[in-house]
């Protein structure tokens, strides 16, 4: 009876210390601030996941999560990914991030394009916040083939562009993932954003042939508006006078035009400038420029698409600082809105 008693007890003994054995195995292991990260292939055993996390200091016993994995069956809800953990994470928790899949954030580089930026505008902001070269931007936007974006498809072949993709790129605040980084696949980010901005505008070809222009003819007369307007309720209201311009065939003799071939803008073209020869030149060229020269907001697209009917075929900035415009008929009250101009300077 003695005999029996001592098995007894030791069997208890070690279905104790087996116990003991089992709990101490998936308790955490001792806690860092400092994130481990570890990747999960897809395809992998859970044999091997257990494995990865002893490996990685983040479990104490891979052996003991490989049994419960496999009485609990949760290992076949583990997602692929690359995750971020903390020493002292409990196993449950660190199961529970792989099973939602809560991958760790990709490192992201951010970058602002305001509306009306031009290419060379953009490519000296993304070279400053992503540190891809501006040549290496510059070479992308000129790239002609090899887009999988269907807007691209919208530019005439053998026109005299300054960049293929400019005004197709859309002005807006970007993040893109660190990884992997290219200036083609920021451009491809951008063009891609023009066409889901695009997808706002309802039946957009049809009013397209409505208005009589091509897609190309559109983003140009946008962008015209783009650096022409900055008080918005201005916006349609230009954009008719330059479909009225381009009705009469008179010259567009847009200021922006002239700019937009400068390396650097200037607050007050001279005379000698705007004999520049250029097709990009409306003192000297009929008609449109060859494509935009800025990338237009979606409400530029709107006032090209939908111009404000008027008589106007002139206008000139205010100088009163409101840079606003007064409008005219005729060369002759464009004269006098000149001189009413003059007269708002301020002191």
């Amino acid at each position: 009876m003695k005999k029996l008693a001592i098995a007894v007890l030791v069997l208890i003994l070690i279905a104790g210390g087996g116990l003991f054995y089992i709990w101490n195995g998936l308790q955490p292991v001792t806690t860092s601030e400092t994130p481990v990260e570890f990747t999960v292939e897809s395809g992998m055993s859970t044999s091997s996941i257990a494995d990865l996390l002893e490996d990685k200091g983040l479990i104490k016993n891979a052996l003991i999560l490989k049994g419960y994995l496999k009485i609990t069956n949760e290992g076949s809800r583990l997602m692929a990914g690359t995750y971020e953990a903390t020493p002292g994470t409990p196993f449950k928790e660190l199961l529970s991030k792989m099973s939602n899949g809560e991958v760790k954030a990709e490192e992201m580089v951010r970058f602002t394009i305001p509306e009306g930026y031009t290419i060379l505008q953009m490519a000296e902001t993304i070279a400053r916040e992503s540190g891809i070269d501006e040549k290496e931007f510059l070479g992308a936007v000129d790239q002609t083939t090899g887009w999988d974006v269907p807007i691209v498809g919208e530019i005439p072949e053998g026109t005299d562009l300054r960049h293929h993709l400019e005004g197709y790129l859309f002005p807006a605040t970007y993040d893109v993932p660190k990884k992997n980084l290219t200036a083609k696949g920021i451009v491809e980010t951008m063009l891609k954003e023009t066409e889901k901005r695009l997808a706002e505008i309802p039946d957009l070809q049809s009013q397209l042939e409505a208005r009589g222009v091509t897609f190309h003819e559109l983003m140009t007369i946008a962008s015209l508006v783009e650096r022409e307007v900055v008080a918005e309720q201005e916006r349609a209201l230009v954009a008719g006078v330059i479909y009225n311009r381009l009705e009469e065939d008179m010259r567009l003799e847009i200021d922006a035009t002239v700019q937009y071939l400068l390396d650097k803008p200037k607050e007050r073209l001279l005379y000698a400038d705007l004999e520049v020869e250029s097709p990009y030149n409306t003192y000297r060229q009929k008609g449109l420029p060859p494509g935009p020269i800025s990338s237009p907001s979606l409400e530029s697209i709107q006032a090209a698409l939908n111009p404000e009917k008027s008589d106007y075929l002139f206008y000139v900035t205010k100088k009163d600082g409101t840079q606003e415009h007064l409008f005219a008929k005729t060369y002759k009250e464009h004269l006098k809105n000149i001189e009413k101009s003059k007269k708002m300077a301020q002191p």
